[in-house]
């Protein structure tokens, strides 16, 4: 039954996300499974149900380049050939913002290994998550006020100036949709409570990737700026700190905020501790609707560091689309129509995946000394 519904998860990527159809050649990034990151399991399945599918498949170890990612000049040149490039790899993330070539089919896989393929995240219909984020995108992007919201304090609100064009989104299909398109931070004010931990947005990787809190910070935001921390004085200093550094590292505007979003996957699951590997944990973990992320440090989507929001409150002109947590699909326009014709969908939001490898944040608060997390 599991290698059953991990093949139902790859024949979703393959035939709903890819549109893949009898005779296509498919290309295959892989990142080395010994990093800790990718399973091979992941692959094997995929190319199991490829060649079902009657596709050519070849497959290519991209590496992972932990502060300069780039495509081999020979790769780029060689994608040509290929109908659909699927990344296995961090490298299709680390490259998702950036210029790929165009008339192909370019994907970027987020469920690391054939487990996550076979639970909701990986089975659930990838058309109905595309008509959710467009549905979303509609909904904040004609919206006169939204704020931001939730238990541990965050305070912000603004309009956006979203442009619904591929210009603003990535030039790489996401495996499973999982977020909607980013809402520029510009005119948005307030205050974002940070969750014991400022960590990277996964566009490069660096040493001492994330820093940990022993009380409750707040980031404040000003027109998209950040302006300053708010804690206690240890908090304060190590998260101004890790901005300075990040910043002279890359030689890129420290107190920039470029975005955000929030997960609109209630599939989308994480059951481990966040803090045994954040790397890992953002790259899973930020679909799920109990998480909203801020874009910072850095001109440019995703930036260097997140900030990460946990049960965001969602509301634009008095509709709340995310409640402490909870994507609400169905007061969005369209949303449950969207739903009904797409009950594996809809089952997830009746009984949606709330691990996210964080204690909630009483949880938080008891231990926040013991690095509980």
């Amino acid at each position: 039954m599991y290698e059953d519904m991990s093949a139902l998860g790859a024949r979703n990527l393959l035939l709903n996300c890819a549109e893949a159809k009898a005779g296509d050649r498919l290309l295959i990034a892989l990142e080395p499974s010994d990093l800790g990151f990718f399973a091979d399991d992941a692959f094997e399945c995929v190319l199991g149900e490829a060649v079902r599918l009657g596709l050519t498949v070849e497959s290519v170890n991209v590496g992972f380049h932990a502060e300069n990612p780039h495509l081999p000049k020979p790769l780029l040149r060689g994608m040509a050939s290929y109908d659909i490039i699927l990344f296995l790899a961090r490298l299709g993330d680390q490259l998702r913002f950036s210029d790929m070539p165009r008339g192909k089919r370019i994907i970027v896989s987020f469920a690391l290994n054939a487990h996550l393929l076979g639970t909701g995240f990986g089975t659930a219909n990838h058309s109905a998550f595309v008509a959710l984020k467009s549905a979303v995108n509609s909904a904040l992007s004609n919206a006169g006020e939204i704020r931001i919201s939730c238990p541990a304090g965050t305070e912000v609100v603004g309009k956006t100036d979203i442009e619904l064009t591929p210009a603003v989104d990535t030039s790489i299909l996401r495996f499973p949709m999982s977020v909607f398109t980013p809402v520029p931070a510009t005119k948005f004010d307030g205050r974002v409570a940070l969750p014991g931990f400022l960590t990277g947005a996964g566009s490069r990787y660096y040493d001492d990737y994330t820093v940990e809190f022993d009380g409750q910070v707040y980031a404040m935001l000003d027109s998209g700026r950040l302006t300053g921390f708010e804690g206690s004085p240890s908090d304060v200093d190590r998260a101004n700190r890790h901005y300075d550094r990040v910043a002279a590292l890359f030689g890129i505007d420290r107190n920039f905020v470029h975005s955000w979003h929030a997960g609109i996957h209630p599939g989308c699951g994480f059951a481990g501790n966040a803090g045994a590997n954040y790397q890992r944990w953002g790259m899973i973990a930020f679909g799920n609707p109990r998480i909203l992320h801020f874009h910072t440090c850095g001109e440019y989507a995703p930036g260097e560091i997140s900030w990460n929001v946990i049960d965001p409150t969602v509301e634009a002109d008095g509709i709340k689309y995310w409640e402490n947590g909870s994507f609400r699909a169905d007061r969005l326009s369209g949303g449950a129509r969207i739903l009904r014709r797409h009950p594996d969908a809809a089952g997830l939001f009746r009984n949606p995946d709330r691990n996210i490898g964080i204690a909630d944040a009483t949880q938080r608060l008891l231990c926040r000394g013991g690095k509980t997390w």
